[in-house]
């Protein structure tokens, strides 16, 4: 079997390209990695801190949108839901996660709630 100098397969490298290009934003990630729309999740909606400085919207294409005080869409990108664990890959190629208990989310040394 054919292998590169790094010792990895053909396919396994090709792997490896696109899974990078696809988070860092070169296509929008979310339609090729098999993640289910969210429409009909407990967890798609606004999530505030108690300040109301930090909004994280969770909305049900898979995408998240958060502002930051005045600074709305301060940052965005694609979110996955496993269990009560969340994962986050923003546009820019930072990622994050965080984990829901008792309906409360926790993430990024943050405690959001729930807005209605």
């Amino acid at each position: 079997m054919m292998s590169t100098r790094h010792g990895l397969q053909p396919r396994a490298l090709l792997y490896v390209v696109l899974t990078t290009v696809l988070m860092h934003g070169g296509v929008q990630a979310e339609n090729l990695q098999g993640d289910l729309p969210m429409a009909d999740h407990p967890y798609v909606g606004m999530w505030v801190t108690d300040d109301g400085y930090i909004r994280h919207e969770l909305l049900p294409n898979n995408r998240y949108d958060e502002a930051r005080g005045e600074r709305e869409s301060a940052y965005q990108g694609r979110y996955r839901v496993t269990g009560n664990y969340i994962e986050y890959w923003d546009d820019t190629g930072f990622t994050a996660d965080g984990e829901f208990i008792d309906g409360v989310l926790y993430h990024a040394g943050m405690v959001l709630r729930r807005k209605e």
